[in-house]
């Protein structure tokens, strides 16, 4: 413990200095703007951005990304209770509550609970990440390809089964992701492989492409018919944000416990921060005694989803940094980050980079108070931010990603699989498939091939490696039993004659509201 407060110490010192403060600011800033702009998640700003990375130190450019990435769940939330709008999935379950309270005028004490409950989980999901990063790291040097095979496996098999939708077709668009991964030249034999003819294709997909192909260009393609202006003639004051004692204290255990659902499943690969919020909004539901109350405008609806929000996005660095696992489609982007700067994620990250790791783990709690002293007095903004028509927002969007692909390589080829990808993602969507997986197979896929062939090198071709050594045999038992509970969940959903994903119904009813 000693030892990491004296490392925490070396990160503030790293994160204040002027350069690397300058980029946090930027990214939570950018972040916070890009969250409450409907549609446009942290997905598209960092997938418009990594290009900039490409001249900027390793430090500044992942304090960048991460800025954005927490900055924009502090965005996110204010479309939802303000206007109803969930701007990204995790938000809808805000809508639910969030929106009634608005109506009612308490619409910015809504929001003051939200930017405390968000803080206060943050900091908590940075204490776990300071102190269980270091043991977390003990354990992951007792890791070799057949451990790293299976952990990377069961990422691939959370990520698809437990995406948003179908498991089945979760598990589809991570195997498009594998394939995506193998294109290009085989490390070890040098063969050319689905290259189709194309010189370009040698060196593999571009990472930049595929992002803000599925993520932006598809987007863009699925929401281009519903275009509408989003009209609001609310003022807020900063004493509306104020919220009143009894209102802190209603809201403190649902903080609480919102922050230990985030925390728990921060670290479990595959588990979105919708599923996180889904979740903890359902059991302050289970166990208020007043259950009638939700969804028409109950403080506690809002404190807990966002509080787990938040834990997640913090403790999801965890897996990402340490063992190099993402655990969702956001963190897949930032480990793609790291591996184009030449940064290998993983255990030696700590010891290796430490000004990399313990500056990240500062800027958090830096970026989070930048994150609150921004948006006092910038709600009025957002709110009139909202009222921009899409026919003005997407074009400059697209854009901006064409110049930003164009700019990495200066290949027009690039561009072209830009569009290619945002077609074949703006399909996938419309067919009711996640996206999400698609990234997710793409970045861990090769590095799944990787340590499966260093193993069975190892092992002399022997298969039974993965299950003769305790940790990669676990690991494979958790995928086997995820994989289990899955079919039985959508067995029982299906005798019951019920959806097996109710919560994205939920999801859906308040998006069209």
């Amino acid at each position: 413990m000693e030892q990491s407060l004296i490392d925490l110490w070396h990160g503030f010192g790293v994160a204040l200095t002027p350069h690397n403060l300058m980029w946090s600011f930027f990214g939570v800033l950018v972040g916070n703007l890009i969250g409450v702009l409907p549609g446009m998640g942290a997905l598209s700003a960092i997938s418009m951005l990594l290009p900039l990375t490409y001249t900027l130190h390793p430090v500044p450019a992942i304090l960048m990304l991460a800025g954005i990435f927490y900055g924009s769940q502090y965005g996110g939330a204010i479309g939802a209770i303000l206007l109803n709008l969930p701007c990204h999935p995790p938000h809808a379950v805000t809508c639910l509550d969030g929106y009634p309270l608005t109506k009612k005028g308490k619409g910015g004490t809504a929001l003051g609970i939200t930017m405390i409950a968000s803080f206060f989980a943050a900091s908590v999901g940075i204490l776990v990440m300071i102190f269980a990063s270091p043991l977390l790291v003990k354990v992951a040097f007792k890791f070799g390809p057949a451990e790293l095979f299976s952990i990377m496996l069961l990422g691939l098999i959370a990520g698809g089964t437990m995406s948003r939708g179908s498991p089945v077709k979760g598990i589809a668009m991570t195997c498009l992701g594998l394939l995506a991964g193998i294109v290009g030249t085989d490390v070890n034999s040098g063969t050319m492989r689905f290259t189709f003819g194309f010189i370009e294709l040698s060196d593999k997909l571009e990472l930049v492409a595929l992002a803000l192909g599925l993520f932006g260009v598809a987007d863009f393609l699925h929401n281009v018919n519903r275009m509408q202006v989003i009209g609001s003639g609310m003022k807020l004051k900063l004493k509306d944000m104020r919220p009143s004692k009894a209102e802190l204290k209603q809201s403190f255990w649902p903080m609480v416990r919102g922050t230990l659902v985030g925390t728990l499943f921060g670290a479990m690969p595959g588990t979105g921060p919708t599923i996180t919020t889904f979740i903890s909004y359902a059991l302050e539901k289970k166990i208020s005694k007043t259950p009638g109350r939700f969804g028409h405008g109950a403080i506690e609806g809002v404190a807990s989803p966002e509080a787990s929000s938040h834990s997640k996005t913090q403790v999801d660095f965890i897996p990402t940094m340490s063992l190099g696992i993402p655990g969702d489609a956001v963190m897949a982007l930032i480990l793609g980050a790291l591996l184009i700067q030449g940064i290998q994620p993983g255990p030696q990250l700590i010891s290796e980079h430490a000004d990399l790791f313990w500056g990240l783990i500062a800027s958090f709690w830096v970026g989070n108070i930048l994150l609150v002293v921004l948006n006092v007095p910038l709600i009025g903004v957002w709110v009139k931010l909202l009222q921009v028509p899409y026919r003005f927002l997407f074009p400059a969007a697209m854009f901006f990603i064409a110049v930003g692909v164009y700019s990495t390589n200066n290949s027009l080829f690039e561009v072209g699989e830009v569009l290619v990808f945002g077609v074949i993602g703006a399909v996938l969507i419309a067919l009711d498939f996640s996206v999400a997986p698609i990234l997710l197979g793409y970045v861990l896929g090769p590095m799944v091939e990787e340590n499966f062939r260093r193993a069975l090198l190892l092992s002399r071709g022997d298969l039974s490696i993965f299950v003769t050594r305790p940790i990669s045999a676990m690991f494979i038992g958790v995928g086997v039993l995820v994989v289990v509970l899955q079919m039985y969940f959508w067995m029982r959903g299906r005798l019951r004659g019920k959806v097996p994903a109710p919560q994205k119904e939920d999801a859906q009813v308040v998006a069209d509201a």
